[in-house]
């Protein structure tokens, strides 16, 4: 991993000098665009539109405007912002962790001690720990003021940035605002069927289906060419219907029964594999004394067919007579 912002947290006069790393990586596969008559592909170019030529990137600067005045922004001047300036990650509280509401968590990144001795920083790192608190912290990245949560991940401090309170929208709703009644046994069933999928998380037992699809159907278009069928490659779809509109009290039920239809099937396996092997021996016995039987039934043509050696002898005693 590649830092990508130097800097120190510090929290009253304790200095603790770090450095950040983005925590989280973008898995999906890469995709451009492409004109779809000829394949050619669709670049985006920064054109000025006074003299039309193509501008390079380090010669953007950057504007306000409010549509009575138009106020440039040179890189020099953005540079010269107290907060961009800043070079710390100031702590400005710590709270119990379950005040940060997770709709505010944004992106995630891990500080790593940058110093001969890390002793400050696995100092901070136990008082976290310990005190079983979040630190609240403000620091500037890439010419923004982020609000972010320090706790401990894994023995590493990990910041995760916090969206500003005026970033977060109010849910305002008008079809919740009337009264909703629910029954006693609706809420007991729904309880039921929330046991009934109780598991503890395991992130990596899931995948993301769309992008294993998307592998899956470029590299069967490198084989196949535009020949491909998708049906062939995905199976045949079922067609999507509106789904019948059922009573809840109904749909809770059926759910909780094909949930325990599913606990029932994943038990069955095991179950079976001792069964069989109590009646295996019952089974043996009556299939060795079936091929006893068997035998004389296999020998009787046997003596049938001895006489029939005899007359043919006695036959070709006759053709030798008849030769002589």
């Amino acid at each position: 991993m590649r830092a990508i912002w130097k800097g120190a947290v510090t929290f009253g006069l304790v200095n603790v000098p770090v450095k950040l790393y983005s925590a989280t990586e973008d898995h999906d596969v890469p995709l451009h665009q492409v004109h779809d008559a000829d394949g050619g592909r669709i670049r985006y170019r920064r054109v000025c539109e006074l003299d039309g030529e193509e501008v390079p990137y380090q010669n953007i600067d950057r504007a306000y405007d409010d549509g009575e005045h138009t106020v440039v922004l040179t890189k020099q001047d953005l540079g010269a912002l107290p907060a961009e300036a800043n070079r710390e990650i100031e702590v400005v509280e710590f709270v119990p962790s379950d005040q940060i509401d997770p709709i505010m968590l944004d992106r995630t990144y891990y500080l790593e001690p940058d110093s001969k001795s890390p002793k400050a920083y696995v100092l901070l790192r136990r008082t976290l720990e310990e005190t079983d608190r979040t630190a609240v912290v403000k620091f500037a990245l890439r010419q923004r003021t982020r609000l972010a949560a320090m706790r401990v991940r894994d023995e590493v401090l990990v910041l995760q940035t916090l969206l500003w309170a005026d970033e977060v929208r109010e849910a305002e709703f008008p079809s919740l605002d009337g009264s909703v009644t629910v029954s006693d046994k609706e809420l007991a069933m729904s309880a039921q069927l929330v046991d009934s999928y109780e598991a503890d998380f395991t992130p990596e037992e899931y995948e993301d289906e769309y992008q294993a699809q998307l592998r899956q159907l470029i590299d069967a278009k490198i084989e196949q060419g535009e020949a491909l069928d998708t049906s062939e490659t995905f199976g045949e779809q079922p067609e999507k219907t509106d789904a019948d509109v059922i009573d809840l009290m109904e749909a809770l039920r059926r759910s909780v029964s094909g949930a325990k239809g599913t606990k029932d099937e994943e038990k069955k396996p095991a179950a079976k594999k001792k069964a069989p092997a109590k009646k295996e021996p019952a089974k043996k016995e009556p299939a060795k004394k079936e091929p006893a039987k068997k035998e004389p039934a296999k020998k009787a043509p046997a003596r049938g067919k001895a006489p029939a050696k005899k007359p043919a002898s006695s036959t070709s005693r006759q053709k030798e007579k008849k030769t002589g």
